[in-house]
């Protein structure tokens, strides 16, 4: 069972610190992990009944996701767990512990995983450039459950540039390089 834990970060950088000593963290909790999650850990207001849009905690979490790698990007790697869970994690836990476990060769991924990998190895692609580029019979669904292998098994991750605001895809390596030896790539 989860430990229960006080939320207590209100900025990024609490974020980031929090990161950086704990090592991983889910976005948002999950009854299918026992890793604490942003979501918990926030102590910035919900949305009140009636308010517009998001509230300050949602909004926070949501950018920071994104931020957190962008801004720190030999610190923090944002990535999905089995299962599709989404994490922040130090560089230092994804190089000593998680991509030693999680990451798999292209080879042994689906054949519509690695149609998308070879979509996306000469420069980054959004995923709507991917739905054009694939068959229109393709589900949704399809295209997310390969995007999610992909990422699990870190041969592709989602481009940390700061000014991009639509998920684009890259390869794992393309953006670490410092992996592409531990890969055999």
């Amino acid at each position: 069972m989860k430990p229960t834990r006080k939320p207590r970060i209100k900025t990024l950088e609490q974020a980031r610190a929090f990161i950086l000593r704990d090592k991983v963290c889910l976005i948002f909790g999950s009854k299918k992990s026992d890793l604490p999650s942003l979501w918990d850990l926030v102590d910035l207001p919900d949305r009140v009944p009636g308010q517009k849009g998001w509230g300050e905690k949602i909004t926070a979490i949501w950018t920071w996701k994104n931020q957190l790698p962008a801004e720190c990007p030999d610190e923090i790697f944002y990535g999905k767990l089995p299962g599709g869970l989404a994490v922040l994690m130090s560089l230092r836990h994804l190089r000593d512990v998680h991509y030693p476990q999680a990451h798999k060769d292209i080879s042994e991924c689906s054949p519509l995983a690695r149609k998308i990998h070879h979509l996306i190895r000469t420069e980054p692609t959004t995923t709507t450039e991917l739905r054009k580029a694939l068959p229109p019979t393709l589900t949704k669904s399809a295209l997310d459950r390969a995007l999610v292998e992909l990422q699990v098994t870190l041969n592709i991750v989602r481009s940390n540039a700061p000014e991009i605001r639509n998920d684009t895809w890259l390869r794992f390596t393309d953006q670490y390089p410092e992996f592409a030896n531990l890969s055999g790539h």
